[in-house]
């Protein structure tokens, strides 16, 4: 294992960039340093010497790249500039976490991705931090063993990302077409989409409807609900929004020989069929399903029930993804998510947006790129705060 330390410069120093700084500062992140800060804003400057006296600071991050003090960086800035930081970070020699979403639209995270494919010495790396939940690297083991057999549907209702008004009266450019580039689906539930597709498969098709403003005083969706066709009858429903002040978060996946329930993620309930469900189905007599429906057959009979909660602690999940990119930078161990991943969610979220903006069903293998980009644009215009996209 190498001991070289990768100095990491952080763009953006607000509640993400500050807390990453704060990690590499207290000496939680192996084989990395906090090597440089970059900010627009005046005020970050002051604040970035009171919290780590001696670090460099740059009001351009360009000038940071150029600098000398950093090997590597993080992007902590608002969702359309990752693929830009990323592309000038990368063209530098630049090693690159992005902080998620990949970016708005497919179109830009696209030429992002092709732009990291032609520099494969360059690390570029998405920070999906929930890769590293035991919950879910413990289920991907068991989907990928293959012991409960083909997926048959699997819905996710993850309402848990309340959002007051306040939150988005703190920024102009918050839950906004032009600043932002959506609500839920390109601030909260990123990871959700991620690890959704990373555990199902990516969908085909998505139909979705999206409610717009419709218990906040803001632009972009608040609540959604998507359908999802993943090819040969197996289907997925997905449900987000930042009006519940309650909230759920349940996962169920059905399989051929059983299913799965994650709630909170942290409680994994596994049910095991004794045999196939269509062999069960085959079998049974008609006595036997009268049995079942008056509770009169002992339902281990038909399976077994595995419950487990796992606990975790606050900010471990970052600090695995950054400890992690420092030994792929440094020893070329294997990435937890690949940059070139992140496009997978983006594709999925912005086709939940035109589905909604449409009325007809996306199809997500053959995306229509342009067309999303033109009806953003649209929105942007309408708006008459930003710019347009190209």
């Amino acid at each position: 294992m190498s001991e070289k330390n990768v100095r990491l410069g952080i763009i953006g120093f607000g509640a993400q960039g500050g807390m990453y700084a704060g990690l590499l500062a207290d000496g939680k992140i192996a084989g990395m340093t906090l090597g440089a800060i970059a900010d627009t804003d005046p005020a970050k400057k002051d604040a970035a010497a009171e919290k780590h006296a001696g670090t460099p600071f740059y009001d351009d991050y360009v000038a940071m790249l150029d600098s000398g003090d950093v090997d590597a960086v993080v992007t902590t800035v608002p969702h359309y500039l990752h693929p830009e930081m990323t592309i000038t970070a990368i063209g530098k020699g630049i090693h690159t976490l992005t902080e998620k979403p990949a970016g708005v639209y497919t179109k830009q995270v696209e030429e992002m991705n092709a732009f990291a494919a032609e520099h494969p010495e360059t690390t570029f790396a998405i920070m999906f931090n929930q890769r590293t939940n035991p919950v879910y690297t413990d289920l991907k083991a068991l989907i990928e063993s293959g012991e409960l057999g083909a997926l048959r549907h699997t819905s996710w209702i993850i309402t848990s990302w309340w959002r007051p008004q306040g939150y988005y009266d703190q920024s102009e450019w918050r839950a906004t077409w032009g600043g932002e580039g959506g609500g839920v689906l390109v601030n909260q539930a990123p990871h959700q989409l991620d690890l959704w597709q990373w555990l199902a498969g990516a969908p085909k098709k998505v139909f979705a409807k999206l409610a717009f403003g419709f218990q906040r005083d803001i632009a972009t969706e608040d609540e959604v609900n998507a359908l999802v066709d993943f090819g040969e009858g197996v289907t997925g429903h997905f449900m987000t929004s930042t009006n519940d002040i309650i909230g759920t978060d349940r996962l169920e996946l059905l399989f051929d020989k059983g299913k799965v329930v994650v709630d909170k993620s942290n409680k994994v309930t596994v049910y095991r069929l004794s045999e196939d469900e269509r062999s069960l189905s085959d079998k049974m007599t008609m006595q036997d399903v009268a049995k079942l429906f008056r509770g009169e057959m002992d339902p281990s009979s038909l399976y077994t029930v595995e419950e487990k909660t796992y606990e975790s602690a606050w900010g471990q999940q970052h600090i695995d993804v950054l400890t992690n990119f420092a030994a792929h930078v440094n020893d070329g161990t294997p990435l937890i998510a690949d940059g070139a991943e992140g496009i997978n969610g983006v594709r999925l979220a912005s086709g939940m947006q035109l589905s909604a903006w449409t009325g007809r069903e996306i199809d997500l293998v053959d995306y229509p790129a342009e067309e999303y980009l033109s009806e953003l644009n649209k929105r942007i215009e309408e708006e008459g705060k930003f710019s347009t996209r190209s």
